[in-house]
């Protein structure tokens, strides 16, 4: 979660510090030192809760699960089992046929993180960084309802928005802000009780989720199709090789001995306080679908990829606000915009355009300042950073339009001219069949101006002038 300090101690939980620079006394469990509860963290999970419509407790405990790791400084955990914070809710994801599908959630618990093992560099050891122990996590528990890797990758991708809406995690996948671990059992066609599970643990992509999945899938179905026995084990994912190997056996609750934990007290709130965290709610994802839907008019999928992160959603707004024109701006951002980040493998927030400069590009195209065509000339320079003014960037690439009715008179006259074999053939052609036409001699105007003319005004007078002549 996006505290500033760690879930029991004031050590810093920023990204990328060097090595074993933010793990304090409490981080590293030396005896006699105390936790305290950060009340941050309580409020993110309430917040969290309340946006998928789960329970809160009222009264959640701390527990030890008890493990020895090397990255654990411990030997324990401090996390939650029968008294979490979040009780059972659910989440509604959209699946590629344009239906809905209701996961349920189990339970949504804070615990605190471990530190990090690392393996390279160490001349055949490994080396320990605390940084990351202490760090406030909340792990969220699903039903066993996805019945597929896509549904899976849909859940993991609804959960991100959610979260990122919220602000109570940055949601870098890279930085394992967020992270999932999947459970895969299979199980004959017809058969009630499931199969034997795995669980791939730390998966950090929506691409890699769908990935590992499909894989462990086919491993298991072919063990299985030889009569052989899943064994219920923790196993990685490896992207590069394409497969799922063994790290563990899994564990079973009883391995971890959990007791409530002797040195934090039982966290006690209200309604008040539950009600204080529910008025502070932001417009969440599934809300601002359908407000896009109902009061821009946009059609259920635009509303749905320009929603589906805080990050987009934002910069869509902004861009809309400074055009004035809704569907005009989702044209752009889900167009252009859109191909360009993915293209160079850019996150919308790190755009090189602003929104700001996109929606006075827009402004430009609506007052005919710019055509269609100019915009997608002056994107180009905006996002190779030529310029940040767009209206002097436009003077100096010289896309201006001209609409002085004379000149693009003069234009038409020398096209309609130059161009007689074309003229005899509109005149000759049935009145239903001239409109494609005229696009022969739209492109010579526009080309004789060298694209600054109107087109709109052209295609009128040129209409005009070839129609007196039928």
């Amino acid at each position: 979660m996006a505290t500033k300090s760690k879930i029991f101690s004031g050590s810093s939980t920023e990204f990328g510090a060097e090595p074993n620079t933010q793990a304090s006394l409490v981080d590293l469990g030396l005896p006699g030192v105390l936790p305290v509860f950060n009340e941050e963290a309580l409020r993110m999970a309430v917040k969290f809760g309340l946006a998928i419509d789960a329970e809160i407790g009222k009264v959640s405990v701390f527990d030890r699960k008890n493990y020895f790791y090397p990255d654990s400084p411990k030997g324990y955990q401090t996390t939650q089992l029968h008294h979490p914070i979040v009780g059972m809710g659910h989440i509604d994801i959209d699946l590629e046929d344009g239906t809905t599908k209701r996961i349920n959630v189990t339970r949504a618990h804070l615990e605190e993180d471990a530190g990090k093992s690392l393996h390279e560099d160490f001349h055949g050891m490994s080396g320990i960084d605390l940084n990351r122990a202490g760090t406030p996590l909340i792990e969220i528990v699903s039903e066993p309802e996805i019945r597929s890797a896509k549904e899976a990758a849909a859940y993991f991708k609804k959960m991100h928005s959610i979260v990122t809406y919220l602000g109570i995690c940055d949601g870098d996948l890279s930085q394992g802000s967020m992270r999932c671990d999947c459970n895969v059992s299979l199980r004959p066609k017809g058969q009630e009780e499931f199969g034997t599970r795995t669980e791939i643990k730390n998966v950090n992509s929506f691409r890699f989720v769908e990935q590992a999945i499909n894989v462990e899938i086919e491993r298991q179905m072919d063990i299985l199709e030889d009569g052989g026995e899943i064994v219920q084990e923790t196993r990685l994912f490896d992207p590069v090789k394409m497969e799922t190997r063994s790290m563990r056996s899994k564990e079973v609750e009883n391995d971890y001995r959990y007791f409530p934990c002797p040195d934090l007290l039982p966290v006690v709130i209200d309604d008040d306080y539950i009600q204080a965290i529910n008025d502070s709610l932001p417009e969440l994802p599934d809300q601002k679908k359908q407000r896009f839907m109902d009061e821009h008019g946009l059609s259920e999928y635009d509303a749905g990829v320009l929603s589906a992160t805080r990050a987009i959603a934002d910069y869509f707004e902004a861009v809309a606000a400074k055009c004035g024109d809704f569907k005009l701006a989702a044209n752009w951002v889900m167009g252009e915009l859109s191909a360009a980040l993915n293209k160079n493998e850019v996150e919308i927030q790190d755009s090189p355009i602003s929104a700001k400069q996109l929606g006075q590009m827009l402004v430009r195209i609506k007052d005919d300042t710019i055509s269609g065509k100019g915009g997608k000339t002056l994107f180009q320079a905006l996002w190779e950073q030529q310029g940040d003014d767009v209206d002097a960037l436009i003077d100096s690439l010289g896309l201006k339009q001209v609409t002085d009715t004379g000149a693009i008179e003069a234009i038409v006259e020398d096209v309609i001219a130059n161009n007689q074999a074309q003229v005899d053939q509109y005149v000759n052609a049935e009145p239903d069949k001239r409109g494609k036409m005229i696009g022969f001699f739209v492109g010579q105007v526009m080309k004789a101006s060298k694209g600054t003319a109107n087109p709109g005004m052209a295609n009128k007078m040129l209409k005009e002038k070839l129609d007196a002549k039928c």
